[in-house]
């Protein structure tokens, strides 16, 4: 290095480490300047500020009231405090609708897929699904009928059940649909079959299932007509009848329609019968050892006669008419499958009255029987000859059903 290299940097050094010292100095005092004026400038928030702020951005805000008495509450956050606005019922009973609505769907997509695949030898009934309207029915009642039953069938047309076009205009005007129903025999389209298509040519009173008749066969033949009844209309209440009884329509429907409000509802004679275990004799229950001891008598349950129940049972039903089980007896059955439901069973004696004297004294005194039947026959004992009778002397006023309002 030359000497004048040196001579500078020899220079140079005091004069750069003056410059550092003066540098530091300056960061100093910035620094405290800095801290100085911030201080002054800057200031915590209140939390009065920060609760405003939030009241203001959450003004619509929904909470929950914890009211474990019934259903949460919804309220809304205003300026003024919690203004209680509705409840959180009125959210879930919509989807509960739409969840029922769904399985209705589901039930008469079913009834439709099996008519399909199964090749249903019943031209009429592949033919009723196709043409099911969204139309609202107040009730269907069914008439189950058997192939031997023409006369029970014809006498029940001469009295309380109106015919043609008269039948039609219930069904438009009051929303009540009135069918005989039956399955099909054990040889489809054999002479048994066929004469009741010729029939249903004649009246159209028909409902026919995709069922084997028999006598031990009522319980899945219960199961079928609601489960296809309800794919097919879409009712308040689903009714079942048999063939020898009497029944005043105006009646019925003016009971039913007391219920109406009840979304799970079973109607009908409740009675509570002894389990009969010995075999051969009417009404034998061969899984008895299900009921207890021997001896022991069924849950309450309608009399098979006639009973009632609302839509959503009848949905109920469809929906999970493969996991129903079967007993011998078709109202025990139907009775089995509300057990430890949310049910309300209604016993109602209108439904299970005595032929003449008993309708008729009932009648002269102002109440008037939806049904009438002989007890120790199950029904009208001869009811294709006897029904005339009963129904001249029980039945319900010339106009009752057309000027009733369900």
């Amino acid at each position: 290095m030359s000497a004048k290299s040196r001579g500078t940097a020899a220079e140079s050094t005091p004069r750069s480490g003056m410059s550092r010292s003066l540098s530091f100095f300056l960061y100093l005092c910035c620094f405290f300047a800095g801290m100085f004026f911030t201080n002054r400038m800057w200031t915590m928030p209140s939390l009065d500020g920060i609760e405003r702020n939030l009241d203001a951005k959450f003004k619509h805000e929904t909470v929950v009231s914890e009211d474990h008495d019934s259903y949460p509450k919804a309220v809304v956050r205003t300026d003024d405090g919690l203004e209680e606005t509705s409840e959180l019922t009125n959210v879930i009973e919509p989807l509960d609708q739409t969840i029922l609505d769904l399985e209705r769907k589901l039930a008469a997509a079913r009834a439709q897929q099996e008519a399909t695949s199964t090749g249903s030898p019943l031209s009429g009934s592949s033919k009723i699904v196709r043409s099911t309207s969204k139309h609202k029915y107040f009730m269907v009642v069914g008439i189950n009928t058997s192939f031997r039953s023409r006369k029970r069938r014809d006498s029940i047309r001469a009295t309380w059940m109106p015919e043609g076009e008269t039948r039609k205009k219930l069904e438009k005007e009051k929303g009540i649909v009135l069918r005989f129903v039956i399955g099909h025999s054990a040889s489809p389209g054999g002479i048994l079959d066929k004469a009741i298509e010729a029939e249903d040519m004649m009246h159209g009173d028909f409902l026919r299932l995709e069922h084997v008749e028999g006598y031990h066969e009522l319980s899945g033949k219960t199961k079928t007509y609601f489960a296809t009844a309800v794919s097919l209309w879409d009712a308040e209440f689903y009714v079942k009848v048999d063939d020898d009884i009497h029944v005043n329509l105006a009646t019925l429907g003016m009971i039913l329609s007391s219920h109406r409000r009840k979304s799970r509802v079973y109607i009908g004679c409740m009675k509570s019968g002894p389990v009969l275990a010995q075999k051969g004799v009417r009404y034998h229950e061969p899984e008895y050892w299900k009921f207890g001891a021997v001896g022991n008598r069924y849950f309450r349950h309608a009399t098979g006669q006639l009973y009632a129940i609302s839509k959503d049972l009848a949905t109920y039903i469809s929906v999970n008419q493969n996991l129903l089980h079967k007993y011998a007896n078709e109202d025990v059955s139907l009775g089995s499958w509300f057990i430890g439901l949310d049910v309300e069973h209604v016993h109602d004696r209108r439904f299970c009255c005595g032929t003449p004297p008993d309708c008729e004294y009932r009648a002269q005194a102002g109440s008037t029987c939806a049904a009438s039947f002989d007890w120790r026959c199950s029904g009208i004992c001869n009811s294709s000859f006897r029904i005339m009778e009963v129904h001249e002397r029980c039945k319900e006023g010339e106009d009752a059903l057309w000027s009733s309002s369900f």
